[in-house]
């Protein structure tokens, strides 16, 4: 992990973006400070082990796999390394939820759980409706200055959100497949 304050990722309204550390509170005092985030982080500095039993905890408290899915997308774009951690760690437990059969819930139902998926200033995919084809230069350039530095993609899924998973067409609703 990056420890240097250059690789701080900052909002547009120029604070320090707590997501871009992607450390959650593994994240050492030396790099909170120069990533200006002593106060707003909770103090003490745990590893990821910790992280990771809190997490599955969590994770357990759900009642269902929709809810277990919604909370899984929330950690992948807050914490993406504690992610990660607990789906390797906890994988066939946690391959269904985020894949078939909840993922197929989870798109049918997308535009009812999409803003408890990430942070406001998340960005977890790009959308281009008919609509907006006319403005896609516009619609490209906001992607491009949502993303820090070294975060642009290396892969990306184009679909018009038919025939996923054999459910029909689901339009913006199948955007839950490519995340």
């Amino acid at each position: 992990m990056d420890s240097g304050a250059s690789s701080a990722r900052r909002s547009r309204s120029g604070s320090p973006d707590l997501i871009a550390s992607n450390a959650g509170t593994a994240l050492p005092y030396a790099t909170r400070s120069a990533l200006h985030l002593k106060g707003l982080v909770p103090s003490g500095v745990e590893d990821f082990s910790a992280q990771e039993s809190r997490a599955l905890e969590q994770l357990h408290a759900k009642s269902t796999n929709l809810e277990k899915y919604i909370f899984l997308s929330w950690l992948r774009t807050t914490n993406i390394h504690l992610f990660y951690r607990l789906v390797l760690h906890n994988l066939k437990e946690i391959a269904p939820v985020i894949y078939t059969p909840t993922v197929g819930q989870a798109c049918q139902e997308y535009s009812h759980i999409y803003p408890f998926l990430a942070p406001p200033n998340a960005v977890d995919g790009l959308y281009i409706p008919l609509t907006e084809v006319d403005n896609i230069d516009e619609i490209i350039e906001n992607y491009r200055e949502s993303i820090a530095e070294g975060d642009e993609p290396e892969i990306t899924v184009i679909t018009d959100g038919s025939r996923i998973l054999g459910l029909g067409d689901l339009g913006m609703n199948g955007m839950g497949i490519p995340v």
